[in-house]
């Protein structure tokens, strides 16, 4: 059956990506984001989708001036987090892929085409992630992580993972020694920069609902894997990533980041190994507030303040210790 013209025309228009930004309090950076997203992306057909998470700070204003001609704008009355807020977004895209692009970014070079030109080449992959730069173009190691293990859970414990950044043999998750440089195979693709097919996405069911903010893209790659997804990453696909834009109290976000990883633990580790793993990650909050504590009574400055952070974390113990189904 041949196609009208008219169902050439919409087939011709229907967009190959569609472009996902979550926005929380971040009104300045996510209009930069979608500034160089839209000047930078020049090859593939797309749309973009934003959700504002009940900022107060005008975010929902001024993206519904500058952009609700151009992209799907939803403002939300509540902050539904990063998980449930894409899960949302995802229903009402229409492109072949999904690309969750942070709102603290900024497109460089035509990344978007780049990366969509990377998952053509590499299928296989199943999900694609880019390269993350800081604001000076200084390398942002945070585009790509390994899953956690024993191993990192106690360097991490000891201090080891941040003395010893550059080393991925003390920074396994972090892969430390790496440069980022080149196309490589990883465990998980951060959420500000990750390209993945819009019926693979749904076939995992999104974001697991368990998680709101930190390690649901963790989640969503091992079950990809478990699915037969081998996630890659290629430095050609270059964004700008402030990072923490949407978090602005330390200890708040340590208390979250903490949470997740002990979901993620629980969900992911062998029942042999769980307890202990998640026994590690208790003592890293623990072992940074007595090591600051130590270093504060003799007069280090900076542990003063970082030992109110840890101690904030660790009087709260009782929100990010307990995880279950």
């Amino acid at each position: 059956m041949s196609l009208s013209s008219q169902q050439k025309t919409e087939l011709a228009k229907a967009p190959a990506v569609s472009i996902i930004v979550i926005s929380y309090n971040t009104c300045e950076m996510t209009l930069k984001a979608l500034e160089t997203t839209y000047a930078e992306t020049r090859e593939t057909p797309f749309e973009v989708i934003v959700i504002d998470n009940a900022s107060t700070d005008g975010s929902a204003e001024a993206l519904n001036a500058q952009y609700a001609d151009k992209a799907k704008v939803m403002c939300l009355n509540e902050n539904l987090g990063f998980a449930a807020a894409n899960n949302l977004a995802a229903k009402d895209a229409s492109g072949e892929f999904l690309l969750l692009l942070n709102p603290d970014t900024e497109v460089l070079d035509g990344a978007i085409d780049k990366l969509m030109a990377f998952a053509d080449a590499y299928p296989e992959a199943g999900i694609w992630g880019g390269r993350t730069l800081f604001a000076d173009r200084s390398l942002n190691p945070t585009s790509c992580w390994t899953n956690m293990s024993l191993w990192s859970l106690t360097s991490q414990a000891l201090g080891f993972s941040s003395m010893f950044r550059n080393s991925s043999f003390f920074n396994p998750e972090g892969m430390g020694s790496w440069d980022r440089e080149g196309i490589r195979q990883v465990d998980v693709v951060t959420g500000c920069f990750f390209l993945i097919r819009r019926d693979f996405w749904n076939s995992l069911g999104g974001f697991d609902k368990a998680f709101f903010m930190y390690a649901e893209e963790a989640d969503l790659c091992a079950r990809a894997a478990k699915a037969g997804a081998k996630p890659m990453v290629t430095s050609e696909a270059t964004i700008i990533h402030h990072g923490g834009a949407s978090e602005t109290v330390q200890s708040d976000k340590l208390v979250r980041l903490i949470k997740a990883k002990m979901t993620l633990i629980y969900k992911h580790f062998p029942a042999t190994t769980r307890g202990l793993a998640m026994w590690l990650m208790k003592l890293w909050p623990l072992s940074r507030y007595l090591a600051h504590l130590i270093l504060a009574k003799f007069g280090r400055h900076s542990s003063k303040e970082s030992l109110a952070v840890w101690k904030s974390v660790w009087d709260r113990r009782d929100i990010w210790s307990n995880v279950s189904d």
